[in-house]
């Protein structure tokens, strides 16, 4: 009986690509930082990683399925930062930020790894983009590899 399980090495010849928010900027510039530092720390080379700036979060899903669609990518990761208000909005645009890039992963296959803080104050965001509770763009860069590993070893993977 096979197991398979991914590590974090880049499969050879592997693209990758960081969407991130412009909105709130200090949050979501450490977590580019984080995401790329992982990337370089294993292996994934400058000119394989592409960074992708968007107006805010509820903007992640759609250039995740350009990304995705093109078939240039192993794996993506969208990052930005949605910090709770007085009104909806904050649900609004947390739930479809992570429903849509869910659904994107789902329909292209490319993975597509959630490291889009959504938190209560900006206290709480500055503790996971490289404070107290580590940074959660490193995090979701270690999913992208890891992902883009398991799926090019799965059956019915391309050879």
């Amino acid at each position: 009986m096979p197991h398979y399980e991914g590590d974090l090495r880049a499969p050879a010849g592997a693209r990758f690509a960081i969407l991130a928010s412009r909105w709130n900027p200090r949050i979501t510039d450490a977590l580019v930082t984080g995401a790329r530092k992982a990337f370089a720390d294993h292996g994934v080379e400058a000119d394989a990683l592409d960074v992708v700036r968007v107006p805010g979060a509820w903007e992640l899903p759609q250039a995740a399925l350009h990304l995705a669609a093109s078939g240039e990518y192993a794996a993506l990761v969208a990052l930005g930062c949605v910090v709770r208000g007085d009104t909806r909005h904050y649900e609004q645009v947390a739930d479809g930020c992570a429903e849509g890039l869910m659904k994107v992963a789902l329909e292209t296959g490319v993975p597509v790894c959630n490291g889009v803080l959504a938190v209560e104050q900006h206290a709480d965001a500055e503790k996971r983009a490289g404070g107290s509770h580590g940074n959660k763009g490193e995090e979701a860069a270690q999913v992208a590899l890891e992902m883009a590993e398991l799926l090019s070893r799965l059956p019915g993977a391309p050879a």
